[in-house]
């Protein structure tokens, strides 16, 4: 079963707020390192043999133009109402059978991980699998039916709620979204890919 990946990116100034400690507070190096995240997850996306194709949601021009670079496709957030129908906006767009919702903040995601997700995914119509904390979500999945994504606080639960079953799999990259610095140092510790690896000397703050 071959897969597309909705990939969300909100406008990387306005991204990712709770990171700031780890930049100085300045929005330059905010953004880059919210699009070195970005890159790393469509990267790792893009490597993975059971994607047919990428499509990132973004009216953030540069980060388009990252997205572009590494072969996948953007559509405009043209819902412009947030994360969920931005999702579902994408999700149409993508207009495959197995569509996918992934979180743009896994720069320790391996291809591997996701396509063993993937392949447990394809035997139930919706899917998910729940973040390191196991509250939220980084992986929606939906095969012949409606995404109906359901991101936001307490994401994992909502998404059991409508239906989805939870995805079991020891995959540690693909659970290890970034929201804090915690999480960073985290994803550090088990390996992230070279966009992140090489913004990490800029920090004012080590992470090691």
């Amino acid at each position: 079963m071959q897969w597309s990946l909705v990939v969300p990116a909100k406008r990387l100034g306005a991204a990712k707020t709770r990171l700031a400690p780890l930049t100085g507070g300045g929005p330059g190096l905010h953004a880059d390192l919210v699009l070195a995240l970005l890159a790393d997850t469509v990267a790792a996306a893009r490597a993975c043999p059971a994607v047919a194709g990428v499509l990132v949601v973004t009216d953030d021009a540069r980060a388009a133009a990252t997205v572009h670079a590494l072969g996948a496709r953007t559509v405009p957030d043209e819902p412009d109402r947030g994360l969920n129908p931005a999702l579902a906006h994408g999700a149409a767009a993508a207009g495959t059978p197995a569509v996918a919702a992934l979180s743009s903040d896994l720069p320790a995601l391996h291809p591997a991980e996701l396509a063993a997700a993937l392949a447990a995914a394809g035997a139930v119509p919706r899917g998910f699998v729940a973040d390191a904390t196991g509250t939220g979500t980084t992986l929606l999945t939906a095969v012949g039916v409606p995404l109906d994504p359901r991101f936001g606080a307490g994401s994992a639960a909502a998404h059991a709620a409508s239906g989805a079953l939870p995805l079991p799999g020891d995959w540690p990259g693909l659970r290890r979204d970034v929201d804090t610095p915690a999480d960073l140092f985290a994803a550090v510790a088990l390996g992230v890919g070279p966009s992140t690896a090489g913004l990490l000397p800029r920090l004012p703050r080590p992470v090691a």
